[in-house]
This record gives structure tokens, C-alpha cells and sequence, in this order.
């Protein structure tokens, strides 16, 4: 059975029955769901733990642990993603609260919040990112062929970024103006399936068009964009890689116009230009085979 349908249908089951079963007649407030630990094995099942212990192998992650195991706080972090926990502590009272069904959800005893806090920030991350990029590619092969309202076989990517506000007083190293904490988080998200591929969090005062330099470009794809991430130098990138990028330029750009094609006003296009950029440093980038992907390209900046 597919991974996200069998995550669906499990949601279903319990939005239709589990909530019947408590006595309540309708989905309560977020904070109150979930609270049954087994509800969440269901759905970590689709992992398989071999799949796990390679990653934690790769990174020697139980190196001198005893006791609070790698899958032991994934399983911990995982009901408290699922079930909206708020924090630590609220995890572990949830945990708590169903004592009986921990052995069920895979936990061999209770979870102290100051254990689960000292195992996040001593563990490596990457264990956790590989485990995350492996269900990723599990999660696009079932929507490969999603339609996305345009005939387009090649990959179709969005790219941007947005502001997290932090407390100041907990996360100072983080600090974005003089009473405020903030962190970036810059996101490439696969238009069919809405999945992310690419995920990096950096200073807030981090200018967006600087994540450029971090991609692995795919040859053949689009990357959708909006003006703050226009640099020449970075986007020629995408035409040695063979792949394409649609954004919207930035007011001053100084370019001369060579072409001009026709558009159907309709659709919301109203100028389709070839142009060579002015400036010394992007003189000689030239970008081909526009014909190849012309029609598509408008429907996607249309989108």
C-alpha cells in the first residue's frame, strides 16, 4: 500500500471512530489529540527500523548510550509532531498519562522531559535529516505523475523563504534586531505532492539569494522564484546545469530588448521579450532553448 495513503487512511479511521470512542462526538481542539500513544505506532510503522539503524550506524549515534536509545526520542519527537504537542514537557505528560500503551508505541519505559531534552541536543542531527531525505524520495515516486494544471513531465520546484520569531531571552545567539531573535528557514518545495526537498535554516539577516550557492540543481527542471533571489552570476548556474528558472526581475534592471513574441493577452501574459542584460558581468550569459519550453513557462509564472 502507497506510504501517504496508508498514512491517510489511518487519519481517517480515527477522525471517524477514535473520537466516537472517547464519548465525543467531534474532533476536539488540536492540543487534545492523539493523546493515545498507539495511534502513532500505526503510523510509524511505514518506517522500517533497519532503514533507521543504518542511519544511526552512519553517524555512530548510540555511541556510549545506555538507556534513551536514537528510536526511542524519534519515537518521542514523532508522537509529539503528530499528536501537536507543545513542548517537552507536554510530551511527556501525554506519554504518561498512557503509561499501559507505551510498550505498544515501541517505548520500554517512561520519558523524562530533561532526558529527551539533553538526547536533542547531543545526538546528530544528520541522522535524522537522512532518515527524513529517505522517506522524501519514497513520497515523490507516488507523485510523479501528479497532475499540476500544466503538460509538463519535467520537475516543477518552488523556492522561498520565511521569517521564524524567536524569544530573545532563550535563543540570544540568534538575535535579529536589538529586542528581537528570528531565524530564516529557506524551503524547495516540489509542486507535485507539495513535498519538501530542500530545507536550510540560517540567520535571519542572511540574504535570500545566498541558498543559491547550496542547491544541487536537477538538469531539466524548473525552479519558480521571486525577485529576491535575482543574481545573474548564481542563476547562470541553473544554465550550466541545463536547468531553468522563472522569477520576476527586479525594478532597474538594465537590459536591451532583441525580441519580441506573440501573446495571448487572456491568459495574463502581457509582454513576452527576448533580452541580453547590459551590465559587464552578465553580458555573456545567454540563455537557450526557449522555444522547447516557451508555453509551459508562461502558464508557471501565470501560476
Amino acid at each position: 500500500m502507497p506510504f501517504l495513503q496508508r498514512v491517510k487512511e489511518i487519519g481517517d479511521e480515527w477522525s471517524t471512530a477514535g473520537w466516537r470512542e472517547l464519548g465525543l462526538e467531534s474532533r476536539p481542539p488540536a492540543r487534545f489529540i492523539g493523546i493515545y500513544p498507539h495511534q502513532t505506532r500505526k503510523t510509524l510503522d511505514l518506517i522500517h527500523p533497519e532503514q533507521f539503524r543504518r542511519c544511526v550506524r552512519r553517524y555512530r549515534g548510540e555511541y556510549k548510550v545506555k538507556h534513551f536509545s536514537c528510536w526511542d526520542q524519534f519515537l518521542c519527537m514523532a508522537f509529539g509532531q503528530i499528536t501537536f504537542r507543545d513542548s517537552l514537557r507536554d510530551i511527556e505528560v501525554c506519554l504518561r498519562s498512557r503509561q499501559e500503551q507505551l510498550y505498544h508505541m515501541g517505548l520500554r519505559s517512561h520519558v523524562s522531559h530533561s532526558t529527551l531534552a539533553d538526547a536533542n541536543k547531543s545526538r546528530d542531527w544528520r541522522i535524522y535529516a537522512d532518515l527524513a531525505q529517505s522517506l522524501i524520495r519514497r513520497a515523490r515516486l507516488l507523485y510523479q505523475n501528479e497532475p499540476i494544471g500544466i503538460e509538463l513531465k519535467e520537475a516543477v520546484y518552488a523556492l522561498d523563504s520565511t521569517t521564524i520569531d524567536l524569544c530573545i531571552s532563550l535563543f540570544p545567539w540568534a538575535r535579529f534586531r536589538r529586542r528581537k531573535a528570528a531565524v530564516k528557514l529557506h524551503t524547495l518545495l516540489d509542486i507535485r505532492g507539495s513535498i519538501p526537498t530542500f530545507i536550510a535554516i540560517s540567520e535571519a539577516k542572511q540574504a535570500d539569494v545566498r541558498v543559491l550557492d547550496e542547491l544541487i540543481l536537477e538538469p531539466g527542471s524548473f525552479y519558480v522564484m521571486d525577485r529576491a533571489y535575482v543574481d545573474f552570476l548564481r542563476l547562470y548556474r541553473f544554465v550550466l546545469a541545463s536547468a531553468f528558472f522563472v522569477t520576476r526581475s527586479k525594478k532597474g534592471i538594465q537590459f536591451q530588448r532583441m525580441e519580441s513574441r506573440p501573446v495571448d493577452h487572456l491568459c495574463g501574459i502581457r509582454f513576452d521579450h527576448i533580452v541580453r542584460l547590459k551590465t559587464k558581468l552578465s553580458e555573456n550569459i545567454i540563455l537557450t532553448n526557449f522555444d522547447a519550453f516557451a508555453t509551459s513557462t508562461k502558464k508557471l509564472v501565470r501560476t
